[in-house]
């Protein structure tokens, strides 16, 4: 039952707020709604956790296990604290004359019915909604991207909806496989379609065919994942968007664009009964997410304005999810559940931080934000404590995630040891050279004119410093079982 409110109260949202959300009361309201889909979330996760594995409605088409429970609570929770900083952010942007009214009410409602899209993907059991809501969580994208309609801001929402619509494509093509190979043992309808089916029978699907359907669905959803080559829309849409849009991007469609990718491993993994150095999909994985962490690292250095910067940076963090999940095994594939975690809560604190910056600044371009630490320091000290945290400094709990998939990589796959290491270290030395200046520099700016929200940017960090230092045994084991389900 509770699977119901986790999608149901966003989607309430979404149609409340696109009747009433050009009222004042707009943000509050998005804010509430946004806390009870994360108390639906919370109480859905502890059902999970006492009792196991479940499957809601008719022949089970809501599947809720450790591993996308997980992902369900994250959701939840930054989406909740990504509401709250976008109170005082959006009233700002009225008030610079950016956003009317109209406007604002498209925001609300589009951010509720995106969340509830995400939700929806990470829960539903059967493979073909899973697409339908990813297409859906687009579409809302879209028009968050676009929210300023100025010609920067429809030209990257056009290009996120070109680039992400043949990515989509090639996703349903792979959706279309997948049903093919299923229908010969499962039977037609849209029980084949089901996950829970497929994983039932995965070893008797057709290998050939399944090989086939995994490279469309990772080519199609690695597009929304940011994955090198296909990874051109997400600087523009992070540049161009508002900045609570940026933080929802990074911090949770990534990850739910790779949960459908994972799924879809494990079938293929177990069609062609191959783990570690045999396994088509994580040679695959690991293929798409070296190249991504190399090209984004030295793109990085080439940024001058701090929001296409970081977006770059997330690129290079889901390119290297994406090779510890592509190695496998149960140390890999815990490093990328904590890293998928930790990256969510330290690069939605960083653009929260960011944004505040920029307000201050009224430039996103790095040369003209100067001296925050003098200007506006809890925004210095966020956006400096976020830059430390995302860059793997201990003992921030990146480093430990990250420690974990290189020492991985070191047994099991030494030859791309050096290629990791040199992007990371050139991805530090970037970006710690540019944001440097931005928070210690010599500055003339005022200081911003409201009180900014930053209880959700230290609330962020605060976790992420605690998971560096300590593990909740019950949340490690969270990991750990995600982990097996994952075929670790």
């Amino acid at each position: 039952m509770e699977i119901y409110w986790v999608l149901g109260i966003p989607l309430t949202g979404g149609v409340f707020l696109a009747l009433w959300g050009n009222r004042g009361n707009a943000p509050e309201i998005n804010a509430l709604f946004s806390l009870l889909t994360l108390i639906a979330a919370v109480v859905l996760t502890a059902s999970i956790i006492t009792h196991g594995p479940m499957m809601v409605g008719g022949e089970g088409w809501f599947f809720i296990d450790p591993f996308n429970v997980f992902l369900v609570a994250l959701t939840a929770f930054v989406a909740f604290t990504t509401a709250l900083f976008s109170r005082p952010y959006m009233r700002i942007e009225k008030e610079h004359g950016r956003l009317n009214d109209k406007r604002l009410r498209l925001y609300h409602s589009s951010y509720q019915i995106f969340i509830a899209a995400m939700l929806l993907a990470l829960t539903t059991n059967n493979m073909g909604i899973l697409w339908v809501s990813m297409e859906a969580a687009t579409l809302a994208t879209v028009l968050l991207v676009s929210l300023y309609r100025t010609p920067a801001s429809l030209e990257a929402a056009w290009k996120y909806f070109i680039l992400c619509g043949v990515g989509i494509a090639l996703a349903l093509f792979g959706t279309i496989l997948l049903y093919f190979a299923a229908e010969k043992i499962l039977g037609s309808g849209g029980t084949a379609l089901l996950w829970t089916h497929l994983n039932g029978v995965k070893a008797q699907l057709e290998p050939t065919v399944l090989q086939l359907a995994f490279v469309f669905l990772l080519v199609g959803y690695g597009t929304k994942v940011g994955l090198a080559p296909l990874h051109n829309w997400l600087p523009d849409a992070h540049a161009e968007g508002p900045t609570p849009v940026s933080a929802v991007l990074s911090g949770l469609l990534l990850n739910v664009a790779l949960y459908a990718v994972m799924r879809s491993k494990v079938l293929v993994d177990g069609a062609l009964g191959g783990d570690g150095d045999n396994s088509m999909a994580g040679n695959l994985m690991m293929g798409f997410g070296l190249l991504s962490v190399v090209t984004a690292a030295f793109l990085i250095k080439r940024q001058t304005d701090v929001k296409r910067m970081f977006a770059y940076s997330s690129i290079e963090h889901m390119g290297l999810i994406t090779f510890a999940f592509g190695m496998g095994g149960p140390v890999a594939s815990f490093a990328g559940l904590l890293h998928m975690t930790l990256h969510s809560l330290t690069k939605s604190a960083i653009f929260f931080a960011v944004g505040h910056a920029t307000q201050s600044a009224g430039t996103q371009l790095m040369d003209g934000i100067r001296g925050l630490i003098k200007t506006n320091p809890t925004i210095g000290w966020g956006l400096m404590l976020g830059t430390v945290a995302i860059l793997g400094v201990p003992p921030f709990g990146v480093f430990a995630s990250e420690f974990l998939i290189i020492t991985t990589a070191m047994h099991e796959h030494p030859w791309a040891t050096p290629f990791l290491l040199l992007a990371l270290g050139v991805a530090f030395a970037s970006i710690f050279g540019k944001v440097q200046p931005m928070v210690f520099g010599e500055t003339e700016l005022p200081r911003l004119s409201h009180q900014p929200a930053l209880a959700p940017v230290f609330i962020h960090l605060g976790l992420v410093l605690m998971l560096g230092l300590f593990i909740p045994p019950y949340l490690a084991a969270w990991y750990k079982q995600a982990a097996q389900m994952l075929g670790g």
